[in-house]
């Protein structure tokens, strides 16, 4: 199984890490660690080349929260936290990954030499579509997510989960198949906590061997996500008081659980955490 991206064909037969680097002052997870505004933005490289070293397979840069509740970014400000960061990145030798929903920067990115557009919206945003159907080669990954990030956990999901999610994003698959973009460039997210309750969420994970009938790669991206605080805390006081940064071996635990049930690439904060224990999974596989 390979992932078609602009400069890399990813062989997905094993699990693949995207560490996460958040140019962003409002993250969740790590909001203003690697923000940092000026001609060399030294923190968010330095972190691009950390993760590289602590083995991640993939780069996912992001100048624009998604955490519920975030206001949309204006262009400008989200160019001129991703541009840099993309233009060191494209030289470490590994996938580089642009998250974001804007056409522009989906287009100044993809110009820059970006090998993978992340998209929330699903490229649902007017002009998305276009920009990735224009370029001849570079990966999409195509996240389910219920409303918008202002409203996205005031009204979560209703119903049976797992059907509605994989619904939408099988459609979305054949949107981008009608322009003739090739499957092979394809990968699926469910969107873990993107307007899903916590037992929805669980729901996606316990059933996730139902997304693969959909004929795509899938992509979780559970690191350090909520839900994971409000189901290894001991009480709703103890999640409240939580830093994000103690969700870590619980995030690591996620991962490989997806990738037992079938997800291909793990979107992650703590890569050389994530990367050990799938060392770990794999040995036990082939030992099998």
């Amino acid at each position: 199984m390979l992932w078609q991206t602009s400069r890399f064909q990813i062989n997905l037969i094993q699990p693949k890490v995207m560490g996460i680097v958040n140019v962003t002052p409002d993250s969740f997870s790590d909001g203003g660690k690697f923000f940092e505004l000026g001609s060399s933005m030294l923190s968010a490289l330095a972190h691009c080349d950390q993760l590289v070293a602590d083995g991640a397979d993939i780069l996912d840069i992001g100048g624009e929260s998604s955490r519920p509740g975030a206001q949309p970014l204006p262009l400008a400000d989200e160019l001129a936290r991703v541009l840099p960061v993309v233009r060191h990145a494209i030289g470490l030798g590994v996938p580089v990954s642009v998250d974001t929903y804007k056409p522009e920067v989906m287009q100044a990115v993809l110009d820059l030499g970006a090998d993978i557009i992340n998209d929330i919206w699903a490229l649902r945003q007017p002009g998305a579509l276009d920009v990735v159907a224009a370029h001849p080669a570079c990966g999409v990954c195509l996240m389910h997510m219920h409303r918008e990030p202002q409203t996205m956990q005031a009204a979560p999901m209703h119903g049976d989960v797992v059907a509605q999610v994989l619904s939408f994003l099988e459609q979305r698959a054949e949107d981008l198949r009608a322009l003739h973009i090739d499957k092979d460039r394809i990968v699926l997210d469910p969107g873990i906590g993107f307007g899903k309750t916590v037992a929805q969420n669980f729901e996606l994970l316990a059933r996730e061997r139902e997304f693969l009938a959909a004929g795509y790669p899938l992509l979780a991206g559970w690191s350090r996500k909520s839900s994971l605080a409000a189901v290894s805390s001991t009480s709703l006081e103890l999640v409240a008081q939580m830093d994000v940064a103690d969700r870590m071996v619980a995030s690591v635990v996620a991962a490989v659980l997806a990738v037992e049930r079938g997800a291909r690439v793990v979107r992650v904060h703590d890569v050389r955490e994530t990367v050990q224990a799938l060392k770990v999974w794999v040995a036990s596989k082939m030992a099998d």
